[in-house]
């Protein structure tokens, strides 16, 4: 079923295509030849979803537009100062096949005039004729996501008729401003400029170019990300030749016509727009396409300077360590350590992207409550980018608050996630990452909190494996206490081991005598299927008890976490103990219901700070 942005492209082809003026360009004989009633649109987005209507699947030549392209893969291999050597950046003001060249810095003005173009072509990499023209076709189909055909009937056409390039590339050939037999070059801009295309492909490339040059369609890389803005930036200032400035004033938006008719218009960071109607104006641009380009920009308000995110909204919310808790299963007595230390963990929720204006938003507050707790957590859960900007603020910001001591820590930042850039600036700014980074907020908050519990019990809760001081045995007398410990059974398991598996039948529960152990389950995620722990045991903490309740299958995997030692207690023998000594059974079910409650409190607690 057709979405709002198909119904809005369906209604624009309609009016855009009762445009009259204009007619295709004529001095390529093949070009005239056009049905100057085509017309189609293509959007492409950066998440790969493509939205087309009219003659969006008509084959047409790439022309100019493949300026850009030849662009991005002359800096990429070349780098930056070997390309601006060759062509510059400044706007001509002048039309696109202009003889005019910078004389002063003996080079084009820049690469999307004709001059330049040929310049860059003569950078395409290759040993010779052969293996440069499989590189152009090989970096068009990155772009594309399939491969492009070239149209030889207008290649020869534009050979045949291309006499006003040759006088430009003679005289770049005079001026040093190329090396290699001018036909040999022109030959390859010729050919770069007559691949067929269609208003989707097309959208797909420009798509590419915003995803930080990889197809959003095919998940692989056609260019560098370093260079995409040098080509964004060139297509914004010199792009529409000598109506660039208009243009920029009017849509705002970097962009690439060819004469052809197609015109290739990007929104940074999220999608490109490409729509084909041969009919052209004097400056070698589509009429309709024009029309339609204003038209989206003005509905969508896509200008880039109208466009902007608000800075104030990069906190989601504030929390303490009294508010939120790790899923770490604690004593009483390290609880009551927590509740009176929890303002001492400070927890910023963070959301949305990082740029420059939020991170500073963010890393002000930030720095407030890190001179108020001893740790402060950053949750970078809700954040879908960081940028050039954040990455490097972030990674000072904690380099200042390491001199005073491991106070900040970045919650939900993985190596291999959305932040993935974040992390390995990180990595290499701030060296080991192990008291820094954590993959999730739950494994944030525990190691904040065993921290402040070793200030009061430097070694730990439970050192001896006195089972009198057990959650699970509590109230009960040195009898029942002995009697339990007859018919327990001592367990040895190392770390990774799977203690209880979801699904089984639970027949008998455990109590951790030293170690910890993790519940858990996996969970189906937007990226697949995750691991997710739900509490973490230590020692005298029990699991599976629940079973003497109704029994039934286990819910979820109990996994340890370290080397543990448990004791393990069959069911069936603690229901024949109770038929004897009942009162055990009784003290069992009114412990495990009080610790049930303790851990439906801190489940209500993630909860609310889930919904915050």
């Amino acid at each position: 079923m057709d979405g709002p942005i198909d119904d809005f492209l369906k209604a624009l082809h309609a009016e855009i295509s009762t445009i009259g003026e204009g007619a295709p360009a004529s001095y390529i004989p093949e070009l005239a030849k056009v049905d100057p009633k085509l017309c189609g649109i293509a959007i492409a987005t950066v998440d790969g979803a493509v939205h087309v209507a009219g003659d969006w699947d008509r084959a047409f030549t790439i022309q100019s537009i493949s300026k850009a392209f030849v662009y991005g893969h002359a800096l990429e291999v070349h780098g930056r100062d070997r390309v601006l050597e060759q062509v510059g950046v400044e706007p001509s003001g002048d039309s696109f096949n202009s003889i005019a060249l910078d004389t002063v810095n003996k080079r084009p003005f820049n690469p999307m005039v004709n001059s330049g173009a040929i310049a860059t072509a003569e950078l395409i990499e290759g040993a010779d004729v052969e293996e440069r023209r499989a590189n152009l076709e090989a970096m068009f189909a990155r772009f594309a996501g399939r491969a492009l055909t070239l149209d030889e009937a207008t290649y020869l056409s534009e050979k045949a008729t291309g006499h006003r390039n040759r006088a430009i590339a003679w005289m770049m050939l005079s001026a040093g401003m190329i090396e290699r037999e001018p036909e040999e070059v022109l030959d390859l801009y010729f050919r770069q400029c007559s691949y067929n295309v269609t208003a989707r492909d097309l959208a797909i490339m420009g798509a590419t170019l915003v995803n930080d040059g990889v197809n959003p369609v095919t998940g692989k890389r056609a260019l560098d990300a370093e260079y995409c803005p040098d080509v964004l930036t060139v297509m914004l200032s010199c792009g529409m030749y000598n109506y660039a400035g208009q243009w920029a004033y009017e849509v705002g938006l970097p962009a690439k016509s060819g004469v052809s008719g197609g015109i290739l218009a990007v929104i940074p960071g999220q999608a490109a727009v490409a729509i084909f109607s041969p009919p052209i104006d004097a400056n070698g641009n589509s009429i309709r396409a024009l029309a339609a380009c204003k038209r989206i920009a003005e509905r969508f308000g896509l200008h880039m300077f109208r466009t902007h995110p608000d800075p104030r909204t990069v906190i989601r919310y504030e929390l303490d360590g009294r508010q939120v808790r790790s899923k770490r299963t604690r004593s009483l007595r390290e609880l009551e350590i927590l509740f009176r230390a929890g303002p001492r963990i400070r927890l910023l929720a963070v959301q949305d992207a990082l740029y420059f204006g939020s991170v500073d938003r963010l890393l002000r507050r930030a720095k407030d409550l890190a001179a108020e707790a001893d740790y402060l957590i950053l949750d970078l859960r809700r954040v879908s980018h960081a940028d050039a900007a954040a990455r490097t603020l972030l990674a000072e910001f904690h380099t200042d608050m390491r001199r005073s001591g491991d106070k900040v820590i970045f919650a939900n930042l993985e190596a291999d996630g959305p932040l993935a850039s974040l992390h390995a600036h990180l990595a290499e700014t701030l060296g080991d990452l192990s008291r820094a980074v954590f993959d999730s907020r739950d494994r944030a908050l525990e190691y904040c909190e065993d921290r402040l519990i070793a200030e009061v019990l430097p070694g730990g809760e439970m050192q001896t494996a006195n089972v009198a001081e057990f959650e699970l045995f509590r109230g009960l007398g040195a009898d029942d206490l002995a009697c339990l410990k007859a018919i327990a059974e001592p367990l040895s398991r190392p770390a990774g081991t799977v203690l209880a598996r979801e699904g089984e039948e639970a027949a008998r529960f455990f109590v951790i005598m030293r170690g910890s152990a993790s519940v858990c389950a996996e969970v189906a995620t937007p990226t697949g299927l995750k691991t997710v722990r739900f509490s973490v045991l230590g020692p005298g903490q029990s699991f599976g008890e629940r079973a003497l309740i109704g029994g039934g299958p286990r819910v979820a995997d109990v996994v340890a976490e370290s080397d543990v030692e448990l004791l393990g207690f069959s069911l069936a023998a603690v229901e024949e103990l109770a038929a004897q000594r009942p009162t055990i059974l009784i003290r069992l079910l009114a412990n495990i219901s009080g610790e049930l409650a303790e851990r439906l409190q801190v489940a209500s607690a993630e909860i609310r700070a889930l919904e915050m």
